[in-house]
């Protein structure tokens, strides 16, 4: 195969692969599905618990799972108990690196997480977004999150937000 059909070969399977993220790149759904999950993570941000969960479907759940103490917890919560997430913390979390993936009204988000409390370092992970779209826009179905420490996830590849509180 010469080198020129050996890159179109390439470039066809890029594009033919479902979840392509050079075919995904281009797609407007795409884009509208990953606002929402960037959408999300600016809620927690700004401690936003009421929008944040304006993003979800009423019958929304949220989980996360990881070690706190020495001992591994999985931990579930309804979009109502979302929404009384008491303020009061400054939470910063950041994502990076996202893969989308679509099939009609279904998506899902992975998407790598630093998180900060308080301005002080604390976790990493992963949050996975499950979304329907539902009335014409994408909701969120589910969000579960992993809790971990590096090397098992990594932080933000900008390093530390600013004003965050050295290790």
């Amino acid at each position: 195969m010469t080198h020129r059909h050996s890159r179109c070969a390439a470039l066809f399977l890029a594009l033919a692969l479902p979840g392509s993220v050079t075919a995904q790149a281009q797609s407007p759904e795409h884009q509208a599905v990953l606002a929402v999950a960037e959408s999300a993570l600016a809620m927690v941000s700004r401690s936003d618990f009421i929008a944040l969960t304006d993003l979800m479907l009423d019958s929304a759940v949220t989980f996360s799972a990881g070690e706190r103490n020495g001992q591994f917890r999985v931990q579930s919560r309804s979009r109502a108990q979302e929404r009384r997430t008491p303020g009061g913390r400054r939470y910063t979390e950041r994502g990076f690196r996202p893969e989308v993936r679509i099939s009609g009204p279904l998506a899902v988000v992975w998407l790598p997480y630093d998180f900060y409390l308080d301005g002080r370092w604390s976790h990493c992970g992963v949050d996975a977004f499950t979304l329907l779209k539902a009335d014409g826009r994408w909701r969120i179905a589910t969000l579960a999150w992993s809790v971990e420490q590096p090397p098992a996830c990594e932080r933000h590849p900008s390093g530390p937000p600013a004003g965050a509180s050295p290790d």
